[in-house]
């Protein structure tokens, strides 16, 4: 037995595969598991829990016959999802938890995160995260008609695409886009871990932070199909066959 990670599905409608694929790994190795751990930006976008997707009825109806069967699924909101809440989590059965959250992983406490935070170099982003997050940004935004906050997905998902392309032509996509290592060392310092999974950057790797210190970043499905297993003597951080 053992516990799974994943994080960076970017679920979307345009991408049906993806979700097919997930709710045939929720079916068969999920179904094996301890627990089953989400690290944020499941869907490509999430514009409130009364969004009507196709993707978030099907998860929805997948991950609640995981956890009826017994295997405890949580949430960590990734950068795309922010906006998940407690509504949609009680229709998955899953837990939400804060970001960062500390885990006994089999005797060995893990930092778990979505991985923007570590992105500390993104000053700009760092700036957006912080607005968006705040509580009264969200009420006002999520009192806006459901077509309005489409709209505005749509928008942000452009700018970020566009942001992207920017940062590729100036060659800065490895600075800007991955974790700061400072940054990573203070989070170590500050939660007294030896261990840290984070995803969001979709680089996956296992990484020797020094000082019997270990981070692992979890890949995007889209194109890695990244799937990371913990047990009580294992580490292994695969590419998920197809189920």
């Amino acid at each position: 037995m053992a516990t799974l990670f994943i994080s960076d599905l970017h679920l979307d409608a345009a991408r049906p595969e993806i979700t097919a694929l997930f709710a045939r790994f929720l079916e068969g190795p999920a179904r094996q598991a301890d627990a089953l751990y989400i690290l944020g930006d499941l869907f490509e976008a999430w514009v409130g829990d009364d969004d009507p997707s196709d993707p978030g009825a099907l998860v929805a109806r997948h991950l609640r016959a995981l956890t009826d069967a017994g295997v405890p699924v949580a949430f960590i909101r990734g950068n795309r999802d922010f906006l998940l809440g407690a509504d949609y989590a009680a229709r998955c059965g899953m837990t939400l938890l804060h970001d960062p959250t500390v885990v006994d992983l089999y005797g060995t406490p893990t930092l778990l995160l979505h991985g923007d935070l570590l992105c500390t170099a993104d000053t700009a982003y760092q700036q957006f995260r912080a607005q968006t997050r705040d509580p009264r940004w969200q009420a006002q935004f999520l009192a806006q008609p459901l077509a309005a906050r489409l709209a505005f997905a749509q928008q942000a998902r452009a700018a970020s695409q566009a942001r992207h392309g920017e940062l590729q032509a100036q060659g800065m996509t490895e600075i800007i886009g991955d974790v700061t290592p400072a940054t990573v060392q203070d989070w170590f310092k500050r939660f007294g871990v030896p261990r840290m999974i984070h995803g969001h950057t979709h680089r996956p790797a296992i990484h020797d932070e020094g000082n019997g210190r270990t981070r692992i970043v979890l890949g995007d499905w889209y194109t890695q199909g990244s799937l990371l297993s913990v047990s009580a003597q294992d580490v292994s951080l695969t590419t998920l066959d197809n189920c």
